[in-house]
């Protein structure tokens, strides 16, 4: 007998708590292989594939494209064992073949053995044994002792039984763990695992992809089972839900701790699918949902505003000296020296001198926590938003190391490779915001870090130089720091010396 498995959603690691599913890999009916990609979901840090650690035949996906999934939702179920492989080729009981590896004819491990690697750094283990769940039964109707339970007629309904277990097939996308349906993460769009359509009514799955959307419902006391939903394929949506309590509140019905009057939830049903109020509400504008990329961009620099003091001091500099000195280099032979290469090497030097920039707050414990290594993060513009990329031990990187690592990490910004580990554990960043065209800027700190540069666009202004009027390369240069690790002394005593390093690069070399 096949052994219908469900594989959820797993901790992408970082912190990570949702991911949108972007790509589908596989169909229902599909037989997949352990550790096989089966979905390509883009999280707040980078896109990944996620493989399945089972192997069989996929009965049930469960989110369509573009849908954000919480860690631990279900993604796929999994038909694993003799029966999985097709009615035509069940395993005979016998021993199996000499050479041939243990497991079943699916050619997937049996339900005790782990993945392997399923994504960085982790498998997953055996899955945990799971104990029968009786479901409720309607008052008035006996449940049967299994045993007892009658083999359907051909071409008769089966009788639903009397307890549900982890060996079970789930009916209509049931979970194969027991769980009740209602208000519960059932399939998607009303879909049955093997692709057929599933009732609503009744005892069949609730089409509710969102738990925020479960839990407004639970915690009012509103049957979903009752609403019809304005989304694709009748999808329930949260706009459906609060449409149907404000209903219910108008007719006087109970919205908490109880379900609605019979009559209440009958007027709060909509009569045809429609566009969320919420929307019309502010004149109809479109809405953009704070998700992925940029969802994580705004909770960390709302964080950091809400937590961090910072200050912004500024300077004008002459780069003429700088920009001559890159072109001696490129011409001397050998790779590319790039300016934000050089501005880093200039940081880093810094940053020696100035160690209070180059920590980080520890709140719980009031403490300011210097760091002994320099992994500088430096902002990258993509298609898919600002990232910041993070260049490991750049105090101990030449220019030309930091060259090559910067094109690595921009490359792979834009092609939407980077790694979690890539975005993540930065301690200073160089913000260079002059390909935007502007010379100035304020930037938030990216948290938890305590300070970052900021580098505006160099452009031919009028400067005194020895005395006299001359047109010079100028650029100005922000720092925004935290002011709880230094006061302004500390962080004018780093702008000025990565000034002076800027305007004669030859101070460099003490430090060399």
């Amino acid at each position: 007998m096949a052994q219908v498995l469900e594989f959820k959603l797993p901790d992408l690691g970082e912190g990570l708590t949702e991911a949108e599913i972007v790509r589908w890999l596989v169909q229902v009916g599909d037989v997949v292989a352990v550790d096989q990609p089966v979905v390509e979901v883009e999280t707040a840090k980078a896109m990944v594939e996620v493989p399945c650690p089972y192997g069989g035949v996929v009965t049930a996906r469960f989110g369509e494209e573009g849908t954000e999934l919480p860690v631990g939702a279900p993604l796929i179920t999994v038909a694993v064992g003799a029966a999985a492989a097709g009615p035509d080729t069940a395993a005979p009981a016998g021993p199996q073949p000499p050479g041939r590896p243990a497991g079943n004819a699916a050619g997937a491990p049996e339900a005790s053995e782990g993945s392997g690697n399923v994504l960085v750094g982790y498998g997953t283990g055996a899955p945990p044994a799971r104990r029968p769940r009786v479901r409720p039964q309607p008052p008035g109707t006996a449940t049967p002792p299994p045993a007892a339970t009658p083999s359907p007629a051909p071409g008769a309904a089966p009788a639903a039984p009397a307890q549900e277990t982890s060996v079970a097939a789930p009916a209509g996308g049931t979970r194969v763990n027991g769980d009740d349906p209602v208000n519960g993460e059932g399939p998607v769009n009303g879909k049955s695992p093997v692709g057929g359509d599933s009732p609503v009514d009744g005892d069949g799955p609730v089409p509710v992809i969102s738990p925020l959307v479960r839990r407004l419902a639970r915690e009012n006391g509103l049957d979903l089972r009752e609403l019809t939903g304005s989304g694709p394929d009748g999808l329930i949506l949260r706009a459906d839900v609060e449409y149907a309590l404000r209903a219910a509140a108008a007719q006087g019905g109970r919205t908490t701790g109880a379900q609605p009057e019979p009559q209440a939830r009958v007027a709060a049903q909509p009569s045809a699918p429609a566009k969320a109020p919420a929307s019309s509400a502010l004149g109809g504008g479109t809405r953009v949902p704070l998700k992925g990329v940029r969802g994580a961009v705004a909770d960390k620099l709302s964080r950091s505003r809400r937590e961090i003091p910072d200050a912004t001091c500024w300077v004008d500099a002459d780069a003429t000296e700088l920009m001559r000195a890159r072109a001696a280099m490129n011409a001397a032979g050998g790779p590319k020296i790039s300016l934000l290469a050089l501005l880093a090497r200039i940081c880093t030097a810094a940053l020696a001198r100035h160690p209070e920039l180059n920590s980080t707050v520890d709140l719980a414990a009031r403490e300011v926590v210097r760091l002994d290594h320099v992994h500088l993060g430096f902002a990258a513009q993509t298609e898919r938003g600002l990232v910041v990329p993070v260049v490991r031990d750049a105090h101990a990187r030449d220019a030309e190391g930091l060259t090559a690592e910067f094109a690595r990490l921009t490359e792979a910004a834009r092609a939407g490779t980077l790694t979690p580990g890539e975005l993540t554990g930065g301690t200073f960043t160089l913000n260079n915001y002059g390909v935007f065209g502007v010379d100035g800027s304020t930037p938030i700190i990216n948290h938890p870090e305590a300070a970052m540069l900021g580098v505006g666009r160099i452009v031919p202004k009028p400067w005194v130089h020895e005395g006299e009027l001359a047109v010079r390369q100028v650029v100005q240069l922000s720092l925004t720091f935290d002011h709880r690790v230094c006061d302004g002394g500390t962080a004018g005593g780093f702008l000025r010396y990565v000034a002076d390093c800027v305007e004669q690069p030859a101070v460099l070399l003490r430090t060399l």
